[in-house]
């Protein structure tokens, strides 16, 4: 995952007969009954009645294929919960069952999904109010879509929203984004569409609602009895079928784990009519297995979100640029490498500066992706405009990396090993998500230039479903994790660097801060970035915060990937945004065209 911090045709229905390796029986049945008509007309009518039945066959398939759509992408959701283990193969499926209350746009502009009205101070649905503890805090009015709908049938109403805010704010639920329900100190239900929420702070995206992802309080609410095992009895993950778990265009209508999710038509949905009948979202790991199912046929498109990595689009589009559209999106989707802080090794910072020193990430952008992949100084992208440009990042320098790793003690070397006063040596495990050709490629060059440094690392990779699910959410990971994050604009990194979202067993693995770090100074400025109206004073913040990011190293920066999206010709309406939210996000907007 990439992992998010936190928006029917003409051909016949190929996708199910020969994408999936399931031969549909009444594919095979419609098969005989077709030759059976075929010989009985050559007897009857002789050639020509035989040809243009001919013709009609072919024309059959061709006038319905399209009905369907197989989507490829790279991995396999841990988890169905919209809210429990951040993934973007999860969000990619889910955003074409469920919505998001408010979602930023491909023009990255901040847009209601399942409101009538984004609320703001000028319009008068958000208003300042004063908190029980004396602080400025806000309350904003919801009104959620008068036709929305479970995919039972069931509307979606206030008390879902009051039901996911007692999930969410639970210390025991393993809710990922915990501290947005948290904050929400009070929801007044005004009646089953609208609702007032009572933050305990005003924030400067205030009304930024996308994190609030509504559960089904019908279904859930018993499942929730016993929140220390909720994350395993979920309705989710344990009935995934449910119709009423979704709200979407689409319902998901069956699972093969580790293969594909069919979606097929919610009859609930009532806003804009979806094109395909069925979509299915095929999953092949080994990316250029995924580009060699492309080019037979197995796969409509690849997903720009989780396909094919650039070198291998920009490859692919010289030799079948004339048969697909490539499309590629720079944006918010930010490659690194998360260090964890408990290893000895690791804790002390000047191993951490000498890890980066060594990395050539200039090279590895030109000789691996062209040039179109820009190095990553800090997590937050120069185009995003609260970047810091004149904060220098660590540049390549072995020289000074090892100056740095002798002044942390590990001066001596035995058998190409750097090795400290006990004779331990420098040793780390490096892991990422198994299959990822891209990746894997980055983790040998990483090697070979730590290698020179005599710093040994043992590659040890996972498919995603585990990395994510377990190795990563859990903290399992004992060295280097290689993943992605992908976020919005002005993203603030509260979950994934603040001191209190450390996930571990005692807090039921809540938060993403998977190194560990701790630095009171940067708490205190994801604090102050929060409530700071002012731009330009919060700009400044911002500066502060990639200095010390810089510096203290609890992440290595690599580069802010660019999404190649592979799609047919006739397949048109996929808007790439460059942020968290995926263009399924807006699934009923793709269309056929002739």
């Amino acid at each position: 995952m990439v992992r998010s911090q936190r928006r029917q045709g003409y051909l016949a229905k190929r996708l199910v007969a020969g994408h999936l390796g399931d031969k549909l029986a009444d594919t095979e049945m419609d098969s005989q009954i077709t030759a059976m008509k075929i010989r009985l007309c050559r007897i009857v009518a002789g050639w020509v009645t035989t040809l243009l039945l001919a013709v009609a066959a072919v024309n059959i398939p061709l006038a319905s294929a399209k009905d369907s759509l197989v989507i490829g992408i790279t991995q396999f959701p841990s988890t169905f919960h919209p809210a429990i283990s951040a993934m973007m193969a999860k969000t990619y499926i889910l955003a074409m069952t469920r919505r998001p209350m408010t979602a930023y746009d491909k023009d990255w502009n901040l847009v209601c999904m399942l409101c009538v009205t984004l609320p703001t101070i000028e319009n008068g649905l958000a208003v300042r109010e004063t908190t029980p503890e004396a602080g400025d805090g806000v309350a904003i009015t919801f009104t959620l879509l008068p036709d929305l709908n479970w995919g039972d049938g069931v509307p979606v109403s206030s008390r879902d929203v009051v039901f996911t805010w007692e999930v969410g704010k639970h210390p025991k639920s393993g809710i990922g984004s915990a501290e947005l329900f948290r904050r929400i100190l009070n929801i007044d239900v005004i009646d089953e569409k609208t609702f007032t929420l009572h933050v305990d702070r005003l924030t400067f995206d205030y009304n930024d609602l996308g994190g609030l992802d509504l559960l089904p309080e019908h279904i859930e609410r018993i499942r929730f009895s016993d929140p220390v095992n909720y994350r395993n009895k979920t309705a989710y993950d344990t009935d995934t079928l449910n119709q009423g778990l979704y709200h979407g265009p689409y319902l998901v209508t069956r699972v093969e784990v580790g293969s594909h999710v069919v979606l097929e038509r919610n009859p609930m949905w009532h806003g804009q009519s979806p094109e395909f009948d069925r979509i299915v979202v095929r999953v092949v790991e080994n990316t250029a297995a995924m580009e060699a199912n492309l080019v037979s046929g197995s796969l409509d498109m690849i997903a720009g979100e989780l396909g094919l990595s650039l070198d291998q689009a920009v490859s692919f589009d010289k030799r079948h640029g004339n048969k697909y559209r490539v499309l590629y999106q720079s944006g918010l989707i930010y490659e690194h490498i998360d260090l964890n802080l408990d290893n000895p090794i690791l804790s002390d910072v000047r191993v951490r500066r000498a890890l980066v020193h060594a990395i050539d990430r200039e090279t590895i952008s030109t000789q691996l992706f062209a040039g179109r992949q820009p190095t990553a100084r800090s997590n937050v992208n120069p185009l995003d405009k609260v970047f810091a440009d004149d904060i220098p990042g660590l540049a390549y320098d072995p020289k000074k990396a090892a100056q740095l790793l002798r002044d942390a003690g590990w001066g001596s070397m035995r058998n190409g090993v750097r090795v400290n006063e006990d004779g331990a040596p420098l040793s780390l495990e490096f892991m990422t998500t198994a299959g990822n050709r891209t990746r894997e490629l980055v983790q040998q060059v990483l090697q070979s230039e730590w290698k020179a440094l005599g710093i040994e690392v043992k590659i040890i990779n996972q498919p995603a479903r585990v990395y994510f699910g377990e190795t990563m959410d859990e903290r399992k990971f004992t060295g280097l994790g290689m993943y992605a994050w992908i976020s919005s604009p002005e993203s603030v990194p509260r979950t994934t660097l603040h001191s209190a979202h450390i996930p571990s067993e005692e807090n039921g693995y809540e938060g993403q801060n998977y190194p560990g770090f701790k630095n009171q100074e940067l708490d205190d400025l994801i604090d102050a970035i929060e409530v700071e109206l002012n731009f330009d004073k919060r700009r400044k913040l911002w500066r502060r915060l990639q200095e010390i990011y810089v510096n203290e190293v609890p992440v290595i920066p690599l580069y802010f990937r660019a999404n190649a999206f592979l799609l047919p010709p006739w397949l048109d309406g996929i808007e790439p945004t460059g942020h968290q939210y995926p263009t399924t996000l807006w699934v009923e907007n793709w269309r056929v065209v002739p």
